[in-house]
């Protein structure tokens, strides 16, 4: 969409596309209305509904969702549908309700919650587990929020609520643009916009979820009923009418920094990434042109260049998640053959989980050439990614997206038959890789030298330097490691510069867990936003956050004992039900879903014995 364009753009919309579209925004005005009458309770009473609506289309979800993937009756990859789609909505209606309930008390949601200091003057907040249930099926793995530098405990306290501590004051009518890749982020989006904002919101489906709109619409009901949010289907045409249109107040994406700048810029400069996560369907017609080295995430030179003096056409606040080159940094170390081949499946989770179109997928292996067991850790990684079931690689544009790496890099490997792409290289070779967010099954290897601390700080540094984007980064790192590294490890997380750091863990579990923060580090702006604007998720509402923090065990049940003594946390879960590799994935992600479903104690016990055969 251009600035010329964009009169064109909504003249092309159909009279009776107009229409519908603008007859949804005058229901939510009422809805406005709605919401500010209800109490706090009566908002947590609404949120229960929620779950159950969800809870009674949760099958229905997970099938049309696998399906519309490639990932037919029977796939062992179908879990993913499961934990990405109903999981994550059912586990944050639960979290929500609960920091309404502590509200509508009179009490702080972070009341009876643990608090402490983190490094640089932060105050870190333990967001999971906060259940038994969460200790217990998520054994070994805990995130925690860090708040800017200077708030203290009692300033978190008092200013956990966001909008619910006002939530008498008038609402307003926003715009969410949903995402296409994962089935939950929309809902999601919807519930933070209504709970942090006070924000009814009209839903904008990607057209890659079409199949999903009527799963969503009886999920969400209780919502649609009383007018808090419509749900619309449309191309980037009907995107482009709604960002612009006056009774928008705000407007909240996930896709892509091009579609981001057509919507606040007006203009297509830098459009190849556009294609690489919403193949242009949200807000204009985006170019499909494939990306390139200067079309990355966060590098859009040409983009900044271009807006820098012009005025916004976007006349409404915005935030955004806009992804990025997530890199994975592997501590060298002493580790068995055993940690060698269990990391090497984490790593290959990280890129081919939902076939490497996820924002948050690893990208980017920064290792040391002088670890002595380089070699073993690539050989068992290469194995790893090799031997993952076969799956489609579905999402728009993916095949010029891998044809443009293979174009970048004619010597890499191809491996699961040859749609996955593994790239070993070093130096200025590495550009491509480090900036763009090719958003299909591309992994890199990248040489720094040293060990400890200095090739820890060397890694931190290249990441924060070299790779565009500031969502998330991955450190792997055993416990013997660790304890050397003791207080220059936590030095580390502090110094990168993402919304979520996970140690040995993939940050995807903060994105899964509703008590966590998920975003782009503080700092984007319209002229220039690596990774996005704002938070969402954040059950909590917790003000003023930095990052999350997500730590999980080195080494599975039962090799997690040997940490336990140490403080690394017990792990009962032999191979994670995520991991692409894992056998029983489907059937354990299945009935943890079931679980929060309806809480059924006996049926829980039969997936933990499932996920022993993992």
């Amino acid at each position: 969409m251009t600035a010329a364009s964009e009169t064109t753009d909504s003249d092309a919309l159909p009279a009776h596309t107009r229409t519908v579209l603008d007859a949804a925004i005058a229901d939510l005005g009422q809805g406005t209305r709605t919401w500010r009458a209800l109490t706090l309770g009566q908002r947590r009473t609404l949120l229960r509904r929620l779950h159950a609506t969800t809870a009674a289309v949760a099958e229905e979800w997970a099938d049309v969702a696998a399906t519309s993937k490639g990932l037919e009756p029977g796939h062992p990859l179908r879990g993913e549908e499961w934990l990405s789609g109903p999981y994550a909505v059912l586990v944050a209606l639960d979290a929500y309700a609960d920091t309404l309930g502590a509200l509508a008390a009179g009490r702080s949601p972070l009341d009876g919650i643990r608090l402490g200091a983190a490094p640089g003057g932060r105050t870190r907040v333990r967001t999971s587990p906060l259940s038994t249930a969460d200790a217990v099926l998520l054994s070994g793995y805990s995130t925690e929020v860090w708040l800017q530098p200077g708030v203290d405990a009692a300033t978190a306290r008092r200013e956990a609520g966001l909008g619910q501590l006002h939530p008498t004051e008038p609402a307003e009518v926003g715009l969410v643009l949903g995402a296409g890749n994962v089935t939950s982020i929309p809902v999601l989006d919807v519930l933070y916009e209504l709970l942090a904002s006070n924000r009814v919101s009209i839903l904008k489906v990607n057209p890659t979820q079409d199949a999903l709109v009527p799963v969503f619409e009886r999920a969400l009901a209780p919502l649609i009923e009383p007018g808090l949010l419509r749900i619309v289907r449309g191309g980037g045409d009907a995107g482009g009418y709604l960002t612009r249109h006056p009774s928008i107040a705000h407007v909240h994406i996930t896709g892509s920094e091009a579609t981001f700048r057509a919507i606040v810029w007006g203009t297509a400069d830098g459009a190849g990434s556009g294609s690489e996560r919403e193949a242009g369907s949200e807000v204009g017609p985006v170019s499909d042109a494939e990306p390139g080295p200067e079309a990355g995430l966060g590098s859009g030179g040409a983009g900044r260049a271009a807006t820098a003096e012009r005025e916004p056409v976007l006349q409404v606040p915005i935030s955004a998640e806009l992804g990025g080159v997530s890199p994975i940094i592997v501590v060298p170390g002493a580790w068995s053959r055993a940690d060698l081949r269990f990391q090497a499946e984490h790593v290959a989770t990280m890129r081919l989980h939902n076939s490497g179109h996820n924002c948050i997928a690893g990208q980017v292996v920064i290792v040391s050439r002088d670890w002595p067991q380089r070699a073993a850790f690539l050989a068992e990684l290469r194995a790893a990614y090799d031997r993952a079931p076969a799956r489609p690689v579905w999402y728009p544009h993916s095949e010029a997206r891998l044809e443009a790496a293979r174009t970048a890099y004619p010597d890499a490997t191809w491996c699961g038959g040859g749609d996955r792409m593994l790239v070993e290289t070093t130096g200025e070779q590495a550009s491509a890789l480090e900036t763009t967010e090719y958003f299909a099954p591309v992994l890199g290897v990248v040489d720094l030298p040293g060990v400890g601390q200095g090739f820890l700080d060397a890694a931190v540094a290249h990441a924060n330097e070299r790779l565009v984007g500031t969502l998330g980064a991955n450190v792997l790192v055993d416990p013997a490691t660790q304890r050397a590294l003791g207080a220059g490890l936590e030095r580390a997380i502090a110094d990168l510069r993402y919304g979520t750091v996970a140690l040995n863990a993939w940050t995807a579990f903060g994105f899964l867990t509703p008590t966590a923060t998920w975003g782009a580090f503080p700092g984007g702006t319209l002229e220039h936003a690596p990774s996005g604007i704002g938070v969402v998720h954040n059950a909590l509402l917790l003000d003023q956050v930095e990052r999350t923090v997500v730590r999980g065990p080195f080494r599975p049940f039962p090799r997690s004992l040997s940490g336990l003594a140490h403080g690394f946390g017990l792990s009962v879960l032999p191979k994670p039900p995520w991991f692409v590799t894992a056998r029983t994935g489907a059937a354990v992600s299945e009935g943890f879903t079931r679980f929060r479903m309806g809480g059924d104690g006996i049926r829980i016990l039969a997936t933990l014995l499932r996920a022993f055969r993992a």
